[in-house]
């Protein structure tokens, strides 16, 4: 992939984001950092108290009233309506770890809505992987995409500034 010259190139994950401008031309990119920024976002485990929780039929299935047969006849069915078994759902746990790395993305989609209405930038490449990748997407501005020129789906925020250069072209 080609970096045109002046380029915006934001390499970024779920909780940090990497501002770089090429000062290079577009077959050999010279990267400076811009702005960095990096938030705490400790593992799911460390952010909870509870475990999940779960839901149980207020019915049980000897004791629940029988579904009322509206008149139809019904082989084998001796008037009695089907019993069902109490129902053991759990709820899903909630990933408070996966939800501050998506809330992170839409804040950083929202920098870069602002970074080009003020005409920061003319070009973007963005570099992340590919789930933060998707929910940057979800919150792309008009303005944003139209100004995109690439995008890398691979996670490159720990790696030295040539890696991130050579990873741009081989891609």
């Amino acid at each position: 992939m080609q970096v045109p010259h002046n380029a915006f190139v934001l390499v970024v994950d779920g909780r940090k984001s990497l501002f770089f401008r090429n000062e290079g031309d577009a077959e050999h990119p010279n990267l400076k950092v811009e702005h960095a920024e990096e938030q705490a976002n400790p593992r799911d485990g460390d952010q909870k108290t509870d475990a999940a929780g779960s839901a149980r039929s207020t019915q049980s299935g000897a004791g629940a009233p029988p579904i009322a047969q509206g008149g139809s006849n019904q082989a084998g069915g001796g008037g009695q309506g089907a019993q069902f078994a109490p129902s053991r759902g759990s709820f899903e746990e909630t990933d408070y770890h996966q939800q501050e790395e998506d809330r992170f993305a839409a804040e950083t989609a929202e920098m870069l809505r602002r970074r080009a209405l003020a005409n920061k930038f003319e070009s973007l490449i963005v570099v992340a992987p590919p789930r933060t990748l998707g929910e940057l997407r979800k919150h792309y501005h008009k303005e944003v995409s139209g100004r995109l020129v690439g995008e890398l789906a691979k996670d490159l925020t720990g790696h030295p500034v040539d890696q991130i250069e050579q990873a741009l072209l081989n891609a």
